[in-house]
């Protein structure tokens, strides 16, 4: 197939996905630099939770677990669990072009991939049903002022938890541990991205792959798109010349795209975490339950070899504050 065709496929895939994300999503974006919770949402006129100090924060501590699981539509007065179970359904923020993790399947329409089966796991601990989860689309800068602004429950899509991000949101145990790296075309002679100077290299606006671009000694350009299925799409119109993020992500574009190839060690850490709405610190603890047992019990391990294949590496192991 030539380079051509690909990058007409990418563009249709892109418009594709694009119509899909505001199916049924109406609601407002917000400004994560301007906006603010409003009343009757989580944030207003509530004292969160207290965030970790810069001086004691480890982004990768968590708050412990309260003991054992409740059973299934059994959640605890007042918690917000409670309130989910009362609704009928957990509300996810995630992307829908992040092979493997989240990604709308072309043939069924679902969305799928290993983060959002991390979450259909706490779906199934509210409910007794994993498919008690309704999916919204979210746009990597939205991701935090979702969750403040309670659009969603919780976000999982491949979220480094940072200690810049703490201040605003929970995060929970990390679930999974991934490294930046860079996609570039075969017939590149690049080894790494410090050799890839003055070269126009895409990422996700929002992320911190983004942000660690412009930190890299050689002064690559980084250029910002919505989405990371956007930087493909770029990248296969010649518009840049290599895309820059988790290991992970990348694994699925190469899995796309027969011309590219991923290059160089890791030159970063992220730590995946679920981000939550630091007002409601009793959901957090029965997430980092939940995803602890995953971990204990093999449900993690099937999860990854389900998705990523190959022999799952051992879980990342909980950190507590």
């Amino acid at each position: 197939m030539t380079r051509t065709r690909l990058a007409t496929i990418a563009v249709t895939a892109a418009l594709l996905l694009g119509a899909a994300g505001c199916s049924g999503d109406s609601s407002p974006r917000y400004d994560e630099a301007t906006a603010a919770p409003t009343a009757g949402q989580p944030g207003a006129g509530q004292s969160a939770a207290p965030a970790p100090t810069p001086a004691n924060c480890d982004p990768r501590a968590s708050r412990r677990p309260d003991g054992a699981l409740p059973a299934p539509g059994q959640m605890p007065a007042g918690t917000l669990m409670a309130e989910i179970r009362k609704r009928g359904r957990l509300i996810l923020g995630t992307s829908q072009d992040t092979l493997l993790f989240s990604s709308r399947n072309p043939f069924t329409g679902r969305i799928e991939g290993f983060d959002v089966d991390m979450a259909r796991l706490v779906a199934q601990a509210i409910f007794g049903d994993p498919n008690k989860l309704e999916i919204k689309v979210i746009a990597y800068d939205q991701r935090v002022n979702e969750v403040l602004l309670g659009k969603v429950d919780l976000v999982a899509d491949t979220m480094t938890a940072t200690c810049d991000r703490w201040k605003d949101v929970d995060f929970s145990v990390i679930y999974y541990e991934a490294g930046q790296k860079v996609l570039v075309r075969k017939d590149s002679t690049a080894k790494s991205i410090e050799d890839l100077g003055k070269k126009k290299i895409c990422s996700a606006a929002g992320s911190t792959s983004y942000d660690n671009i412009g930190k890299v000694k050689s002064e690559p350009v980084a250029v910002a798109k919505p989405t990371f299925g956007d930087c493909l799409v770029a990248f296969q119109q010649n518009e840049v010349d290599a895309i820059s993020t988790d290991d992970t992500i990348l694994a699925g574009m190469a899995a796309q795209d027969p011309y590219a190839m991923v290059i160089g060690d890791r030159f970063t850490q992220e730590p995946y975490g679920m981000a939550i709405n630091r007002n409601h610190p009793e959901f957090t603890r029965f997430v980092n339950a939940v995803l602890v047992k995953a971990a204990q019990d093999g449900t993690w391990t099937k999860t990854y070899e389900r998705w990523l294949g190959g022999t799952a590496p051992k879980p990342p192991v909980a950190q507590y504050q």
